[in-house]
Formats: structure tokens, sequence, C-alpha cells
């Protein structure tokens, strides 16, 4: 009878799913070999699981570049044709929250979206990235520059005139169809510069005072939430303050691979949130991506900054912030309005943040008031449904989004974050449009 033991693998974990450290600084990170080996073992898995076919076109492009391969196995695919695994990655995490059972600590530590991150690195690293996506990225300068008051009209006509928007396609790659935001020159910065609320209430789990970080689409596209969110939050009894020196998080230069720009940014962003924090201040931001550029991040591409790590800890969505407040007795239901029925988008970055659906235990305390929460991704993702390669795909996969919508018949669409709701409103072609959830419990409390 053989000794031998037999090895056995098991699917999933009894245990919390846990993220490395990126270990972007070490040399080994851009080494080119290694990471194709690393891009085919873990494509080798996913090849044998499946799950996530439903996601984003990642991998139906995976799984059909095996299946069309000499050996229908990984091993047959080119290494060249991994990266149109990588460019259709958005980094939107639900494969890794939401699908993949081989999550650390599983043995098989399988972390698709950072592989993939890894993978855009080192693209960057060795071609850099094209005009377009670097305009693209670049918000605060994008925003700066089409909010002059001389010049903001200019750029919102140009972007809804057909001959224009051929133009830009052929000239810059972005989609004759793609909705494009409007610009503002009357930023939220700008109007709320040096303001702070006279008053607040502390709590157990919240200290009542509140620096919103605007966020780049915040400020410049639609400055509307930051004024819905300061007039619910002086309504609750928070102070509230804008930070005074922010650039953008860093997301949109992440999803490019451009680390070392991400890492510029945290430069100017950290230490200025770091301070309020020390003097007593929460955070927020309304756009779940920037909420989760520092609180999930920017601590594991600086792991041992002490600065990153206090704000990791202060910051909030908010609708977390405000259940918070309910948790200790401090919420207002002092509402006014009836919503009927809201079809909630729950978008991906604040899904992959763990904090429950916030959004919609919020709204549900509003009278006369249904909420449907739709948890399936818009496929926008910032830049991603702009883009002339890409703007079918992201229709395609909005589809089921707009499909519940429309079945629900709502009163209201809505997503926490602005772009997704945006895209949503595109998908449906009709005159609806978008309600950010803000601006829905705002009008809940007729303030």
């Amino acid at each position: 009878m053989s000794n031998k033991t037999t090895e056995s693998y098991r699917e999933g974990s009894l245990q919390a799913p846990t993220r490395h450290p990126l270990d972007w600084k070490d040399p080994k990170f851009y080494d080119v070999e290694d990471l194709n080996q690393e891009l085919e073992r873990v494509f080798d898995i996913c090849h044998g699981c499946r799950r996530c076919v439903s996601l984003c076109n990642s991998f139906p492009t995976l799984f059909d570049l095996v299946d069309e391969s000499d050996t229908m196995e990984v091993d047959g695919v080119a290494k060249q044709d991994y990266w149109k695994v990588v460019e259709h990655c958005y980094l939107c995490d639900l494969c890794y929250m939401t699908k993949c059972p081989y999550v650390p600590p599983h043995e098989w530590n399988v972390d698709f979206p950072h592989l993939m991150l890894r993978a855009k690195a080192v693209k960057f690293k060795q071609e850099g990235t094209s005009l377009r996506n670097r305009i693209l990225s670049s918000t605060d300068t994008m925003g700066k520059f089409a909010g002059i008051p001389i010049v903001v009209n200019t750029v919102n006509t140009a972007n809804k005139m057909p001959v224009f928007r051929k133009a830009l396609q052929a000239v810059l790659g972005v989609h004759t169809g793609a909705k494009l935001p409007e610009y503002h020159s009357k930023t939220i910065r700008k109007k709320f510069k040096s303001y702070e609320s006279p008053s607040f209430k502390a709590g157990t789990n919240t200290k009542g005072k509140v620096a919103v970080f605007a966020t780049c689409y915040g400020n410049y596209n639609e400055p509307h939430i930051g004024d819905d969110l300061k007039a619910v939050f002086e309504h609750n009894d928070i102070a509230i303050r804008f930070v005074d020196q922010e650039q953008c998080c860093g997301m949109p230069k992440l999803e490019l691979g451009d680390l070392e720009s991400v890492a510029r940014a945290k430069e100017v962003n950290v230490p200025a949130l770091a301070r309020l924090v020390d003097e007593g201040w929460d955070i927020v931001a309304p756009v779940p991506s920037c909420v989760l550029m520092f609180k999930q991040e920017l601590p594991l591409m600086f792991p041992d900054d002490e600065q990153v790590a206090r704000v990791r800890d202060a910051i909030y969505d908010p609708f977390e912030y405000l259940m918070l407040r309910n948790k200790d007795g401090l919420l207002k239901t002092d509402f006014n309005q009836e919503l009927g029925k809201v079809a909630y988008h729950v978008a991906c970055h604040q899904r992959v943040q763990n904090i429950g659906l916030k959004t919609r235990d919020v709204m549900q305390l509003i009278p006369g008031t249904e909420v449907k929460a739709i948890e399936r991704c818009s496929g926008h993702d910032g830049t991603y449904a702009v883009k002339k390669e890409y703007h079918d795909v992201a229709m395609k996969i909005v589809k089921p989004v707009v499909r519940q919508v429309n079945d629900m018949q709502a009163d209201y669409y809505t997503s926490d974050c602005p772009m997704a709701g945006r895209h949503i409103e595109n998908a449906r072609q009709d005159d609806s449009e978008t309600v950010h959830p803000m601006t829905l419990l705002r009008k809940a409390y007729a303030i």
C-alpha cells in the first residue's frame, strides 16, 4: 500500500479576502518575463473556472483566445495577445470582490485586478501612452481649461455638435456616441472657498465635522452634487468645509498604469488631508472612485506611510457617513417629499469598499419611497466608455442595468457614480435624466 499522500485543493475560503501590498517599487515588478509567467498562471486558473465571463470584456476576450488557440489551453495563446485581455480591464474590482473563489488567503493567490494593474504599469513604463489617454486622464488640467468663463460655453456647445464630435473621434479617438460631461466655471471649490459651517453635533461614530474632497468631477463637471451634499449634511448638524489644497485623487492615472503620477498626486493630497484629520475633521468625497483611492489603492501602494493610513481610516462615502449618524441617533428623518420608485445603480467602486448598501438604506428611510438596488457594472469607468475602441463594448455591458431600470418604471434612477449615471442615461436614449442620490435626498428633505 502506497504511503503517498494525495494533494487536494479547496475552492473558496472561510477567511475574509485580503489584499497584498502592491510592490511597485521592486524592479521585478516590471520584469516582462516574470509578468508573463504570472499572467499565464492566473489566466490558466481563470480558464478552468470561467465564473467571471459575465463581468467585463477581459474574460470573454481571454476565453475566446484560449478556445481559438491550437491547444485550446492558455499555453496556446501568444504572449502578445495577453495585452488584449489587459486593455479591457478597467479595475472595477468586481471579479475580486464578487466572483473569484481563489483570492488570497487562498493558496492560489489570484488578484486579477492588481495583476492587470501590474501589466498596465509595465506597458506604461515601456511605451508610455497615447495623447488621447494623457488628455482624458489629466482631469485637473482639462477642468481648469474648459472651465475658463470665456471658454466653457464654447466647449459645452461643441461637445454636442455632430461635426465637432466626428472630428474629435478622428483626431483623438473619442467616440461620437459617448456622452461627454459638461464643464462649469462656477466650481464648487470657488463657491465655498474658505467656507466653514458655524456649528455641529458630534456623535459616538462621527465627529460631526466633515472636510469635503470635492474631486475633479464634482468640482468641474457637476458642482451641484457638492452643493447638495453641503445642504444635506448641514441639515443634519454636520459642519462642512472644503479641502484647501486638492488635486485629482490619481484614479485615472492608476488605470493607465502611470504609478509615478499617482505618487505625485498623493504627495499633494495626503499631507493636506492628514492635517485636517489631525485637526479633528472626518473626510468625505462625493465620487466613489476617489474614496476608494484613499481607502484601498494608496494604502496598498504605500503600506508603510502613516499619513496614508490616517487618511484611510478617516475617509467615508457620504451615505456611509449618514448611516453612522443614524446609528448615533443624529440623522434627521423630517422628510417632506416622497420619492416613489427609485432604481438605484450601485457603483462598483462603492461595492468594493465593503460598506454595504448605505445609499439604499438612507433612501429607504424616506416615507413613500421604494428603492430597487441594481448591483451590476455600468461599464463606464470614467474613460473606457468614451474611447472609440471600447464604447460599443461599454454600451453592451450597461444593457442589463438599463433593462432593470426600464422594467421598474421608476420615478427616478440614480447612481452614486455620476459618470455611471450619465452612461445609463445615454444608453436609455430617451429624455430622462439620472439624478444623483444626494440630490434626491435633498429633494426629500425639501431644503
